[in-house]
C-alpha cells in the first residue's frame, strides 16, 4: 500500500482531511468515491482535479468508485452557483454517462479483473425507488433544518447577490448527495468520498448520515479549487470549456492550451495532473528555472496530459501542428493535417471562396494573391512580393510563373497563402 494522504500532499493536492483519515487507509485497501455531473455528453480540463484523486487513489492500491449523478443531475447542485440549473431526461443523462465512463477509462482502469479494479455507479438507480414520503421518513428526519442551513453551499445562496434565492429542490440536495455516501457505504463499503473543496459541506452531510443512520464512520478529503496565477479561471479559454472529448476541443488546442501556461502555474499543474514521480518533476522545475525560455516545463506537461486524454498519435500531431506558425513546417505537414486542426492552426486568417472549377486549368498566382482574393492590394504589389522571393503556397515558396491547381489543395478544400514569415491567408475551394 502507498499512502495515498502523502502523494496527495506533496502534490499540492490537500485542502481538508478529515482526522485519522491517513490512519485508516494504510490498514487495508479501502473504497472511495468521486462524483461526476452528468449534464454534458464530455468531460472538461475542470473535472480532471476529482478524475486525478481516484486515479492516484487507484495507483495507491485503493478502489475507486465513479459516481454519476443521474439523480443529483436532475436537481442540480447549489455549490458555487448563482442559477438553478436546466433538469434533464433520461435518456440524455444515458448517453452522457456513458460517454463520461468511456473518458474516465483513460485514467481509470474498470476492466483489469484486479481486486481494486474500478467501478462505476449511477445514483439514479438507488434515488429512483423512493417516493417523496418515502425520502422524507427515512432519510429527512435524520439531519436538521439547522444542520442543513449552516452549510456555506446555503447560507453563500440565501445571502449572496442573487435575489432568487434557492428553491426546495436544490435545498434538498445535501441530503441526496449525503444519502449517496450512506448507500455506498452500507452497500460496497465505501468510507471515504472526496471532491473539490467547495463539496466539503455536502461530504460531511454524507459522513454524518452514516453516523446517525448506520452508526459507522465515514471519512472526507477534499482538493482545492484550481486557479490560475493570474486570478482567471482555470478550465476556461476564449472559446470557453476545455473539453475532454476531441469533438469539442481538438487535440491541438488542447495541447495549445497547457503550452500556454504560465511558469508559476506550469510547475503547479504538472504535479496535480501527471504521473510523473517527485524526483522526476523536481529535475524538470530545476532544468525550467535554469533556462526558462525553453519552457520545458509547459512542454512536458502539454504531453504528458495530451497523451493520456487522447494518445501518443494525437500528441505528435498537435506538436507538428504547433510547429507550423514558427516556419519549422513543409508542405507534407500541412497535408497531413485534418480539416479542424487547420482551422484550429489558422484560427481568425483571412479567408476568400474561389469556385473549384477555377483551378482545373490552373489559376495565376498574381490573381490568386490580388484579385481573387484581396490578400494583396494589387497586382503591382503582388508582382513586387514575388520579386521580393517573400511568397509562399502551402509553405513552399514561389515565383512569379507559378499557378495554384487542384493538387494544391489541402484536404481537397484549402490553400494557405504566405507573404513574408506571419502574414497569412486563406483559399478555400468550394
Amino acid at each position: 500500500m502507498k499512502n495515498f494522504v502523502e502523494e496527495l500532499q506533496w502534490r499540492g493536492m490537500v485542502h481538508d482531511v478529515m482526522p485519522d483519515t491517513e490512519e485508516h487507509l494504510m490498514e487495508q485497501m479501502r473504497s472511495a468515491y468521486v462524483g461526476f455531473d452528468p449534464t454534458a455528453d464530455s468531460l472538461h480540463i475542470g473535472n480532471l482535479v476529482p478524475i486525478m484523486l481516484l486515479s492516484f487513489y487507484q495507483r495507491c492500491g485503493h478502489k475507486p468508485y465513479a459516481l454519476v449523478g443521474g439523480a443529483t443531475g436532475m436537481i442540480g447542485d447549489p455549490s458555487g452557483k448563482s442559477n438553478e440549473r436546466n433538469l434533464l431526461d433520461e435518456e440524455t443523462l444515458q448517453h452522457n454517462q456513458n460517454c463520461v465512463k468511456e473518458q474516465l477509462s483513460q485514467f481509470l482502469d474498470f476492466k483489469s479483473g484486479a481486486e481494486n479494479e474500478a467501478v462505476m455507479v449511477n445514483n439514479y438507480d438507488w434515488m429512483k425507488e423512493f417516493s417523496f414520503l418515502g425520502f422524507i421518513r427515512d432519510v429527512g428526519k435524520h439531519i436538521t433544518v439547522n444542520y442543513m442551513m449552516a452549510k456555506d453551499s446555503v447560507k453563500n445562496r440565501l445571502t449572496g447577490e442573487a435575489a432568487d434565492g434557492m428553491s426546495f429542490t436544490e435545498f434538498t440536495y445535501q441530503l441526496v448527495q449525503g444519502y449517496d455516501f450512506y448507500h455506498l457505504y452500507k452497500n460496497h463499503d465505501c468510507t471515504l468520498q472526496m471532491g473539490g473543496s467547495d463539496q466539503w459541506g455536502n461530504i460531511t452531510t454524507g459522513t454524518e448520515m452514516i453516523r446517525r443512520i448506520g452508526g459507522g464512520k465515514g471519512y472526507a478529503l477534499t482538493c482545492p479549487l484550481i486557479t490560475k496565477s493570474d486570478g482567471s479561471k482555470f478550465g476556461k479559454s476564449e472559446g470557453g470549456n476545455v473539453w475532454l472529448d476531441a469533438k469539442r476541443t481538438s487535440p491541438y488546442k488542447f495541447y495549445q492550451y497547457w503550452l500556454n501556461t504560465s511558469d508559476e502555474d506550469a510547475e503547479k499543474y504538472i504535479k496535480i495532473f501527471t504521473f510523473l514521480d517527485k524526483q522526476t518533476i523536481e529535475a524538470l522545475v530545476a532544468d525550467h528555472k535554469e533556462a526558462p525560455h525553453a519552457r520545458l516545463l509547459q512542454k512536458r506537461l502539454a504531453k504528458e496530459v495530451t497523451i493520456t486524454v487522447h494518445n501518443e498519435e494525437e500528441y505528435e500531431k498537435a506538436v507538428q501542428a504547433s510547429e507550423i506558425l514558427f516556419g519549422k513546417s513543409t508542405s507534407g505537414d500541412l497535408k497531413n493535417l485534418d480539416e479542424q486542426t487547420f482551422l484550429d492552426v489558422f484560427e481568425g486568417v483571412p479567408q476568400a471562396e474561389i469556385n473549384k472549377a477555377e483551378l482545373e486549368n490552373g489559376m495565376d498566382i498574381i490573381a490568386a494573391l490580388a484579385s481573387e482574393t484581396n490578400f494583396l492590394q494589387s497586382n503591382g504589389e503582388a508582382r513586387r512580393a514575388l520579386k521580393q522571393n517573400s511568397i509562399s503556397v502551402n509553405k513552399e515558396k514561389v515565383q512569379e510563373d507559378y499557378s495554384i491547381t487542384s493538387d494544391n489543395l489541402i484536404n481537397n478544400q484549402f490553400v494557405l497563402l504566405q507573404r513574408g514569415k506571419k502574414n497569412y491567408f486563406i483559399i478555400k475551394a468550394v
